[in-house]
């Protein structure tokens, strides 16, 4: 009976001790935003928290973003937007942001779809970009109203192939 009471004791203090981690990590987001400036009229900030990895795993890792907006598409063609994300310096504090910029027309491939063929929402991406991972700092992206940010996290192998030569 004692050892339950030990296990259920040890599990509990495991759930408070990640609640306290998750909770100082969210703080330390927060004191990381205030670097940033608030979203312009008509843009919205898009805030991407990384796992924890050390300064030697970070270089075996790379972080795609990608925005778009859910829209209308055939269901058929292939849509981009004419959005692409750009890095921007923060004065005075070293860090990167990015914004999405150009415009939010979508174009497509021609392919006539079948009759009567109903509109699907989907969305519609602009072009990506590939940044290095780091942990230590919030990943922070502006973009218009209407916009959303989706992000994927891409790993590099672990053994490097070697070039022929001719």
């Amino acid at each position: 009976m004692k050892r339950r009471n030990f296990r259920h004791s040890v599990a509990a203090m495991l759930v408070i001790g990640a609640v306290m981690h998750t909770a100082a990590a969210r703080g330390s987001a927060d004191s990381e935003l205030k670097a940033f400036p608030p979203p312009a009229e008509g843009m919205k900030r898009f805030v991407i928290m990384l796992g924890h990895k050390e300064r030697g795993e970070e270089d075996a890792f790379k972080v795609e973003l990608v925005a778009g907006k859910v829209m209308p598409t055939d269901g058929v063609n292939v849509y981009r937007l004419g959005s692409s994300i750009e890095p921007r310096n923060l004065e005075g504090w070293g860090y990167t942001y990015y914004e999405v910029t150009g415009s939010d027309l979508a174009i497509s491939t021609r392919m006539a779809p079948p009759e009567n063929t109903p509109m699907v929402d989907r969305f519609v991406a602009g072009t990506p970009l590939l940044i290095g991972y780091n942990s230590r700092l919030p990943v922070v992206v502006y973009a218009p109203d209407g916009y959303q940010v989706h992000y994927r996290i891409w790993q590099a192998d672990e053994t490097y192939l070697k070039a022929a030569t001719r």
